[in-house]
């Protein structure tokens, strides 16, 4: 039986997230301690703000552990927004920070070539992804999705990388590696697509 478990750290408004869940009669509970993530086949880590604060929050209730233990034993994980930035190895927000190392790459402030460009990011953007993944699945080579970001996965090249999206520049959008996924956007706000990405996500084994 699928129950997700919705990472509660005071980083981001998680109800979106279970809202999303509970219309696609997927079940989700909220996880604001280690003993949470027990019986959860599927973990979500969503997250605004800043990477430092993140990570503070994570490790102050022992979550990072957690979710680490979790992924290790073979548990799928997403990241939406900080939460896929927080699975890399450090980021650059406001000072260097180590990350919770679960994938490689650095989290750096976007640089779009294009300075009329406003940052941070926000909006809807298409997304092309470089492979078949379980993320993608029915959604073709290509699907838009709603952002709101200023940092972002460093090396858009990188193996882990399964979509990208063009703001001034290629800028990583999805990453997938084994058991770790990763959205820079938002499903929860980003209609069918968003959805749909979500469904496919529960459906890992």
């Amino acid at each position: 039986m699928t129950m997700v478990a919705v990472i509660d750290c005071g980083i981001s408004n998680v109800g979106s997230v279970r809202n999303a869940f509970e219309f696609l009669d997927i079940g989700s509970r909220l996880a604001q301690a280690p003993d949470d993530l027990k019986g959860c086949s599927h973990v979500v880590l969503p997250g605004d703000g800043s990477f430092p604060v993140g990570m503070r929050m994570l490790r102050e209730r022992g979550l990072d552990h957690a979710i680490t233990e979790a992924v290790h034993r073979g548990t799928p994980l997403l990241g939406i927004c900080l939460g896929m930035q927080l699975m890399a190895e450090e980021g650059e927000e406001f000072e260097l920070t180590r990350g919770l190392e679960l994938t490689c790459g650095r989290v750096v402030r976007m640089a779009p070539s294009d300075p009329k460009l406003p940052m941070p990011q926000v909006g809807w953007n298409d997304v092309k992804f470089y492979r078949e993944s379980h993320l993608s699945r029915g959604l073709g080579e290509r699907a838009s999705f709603y952002f709101m970001q200023s940092y972002a996965f460093a090396d858009p090249s990188a193996s882990a990388v399964a979509g990208v999206c063009d703001y001034g520049g290629p800028v990583v959008a999805v990453i997938e590696q084994g058991n770790l996924f990763g959205v820079q956007f938002h499903p929860e706000k980003s209609q069918q697509a968003g959805l749909a990405l979500l469904k496919n996500f529960a459906a890992v084994e």
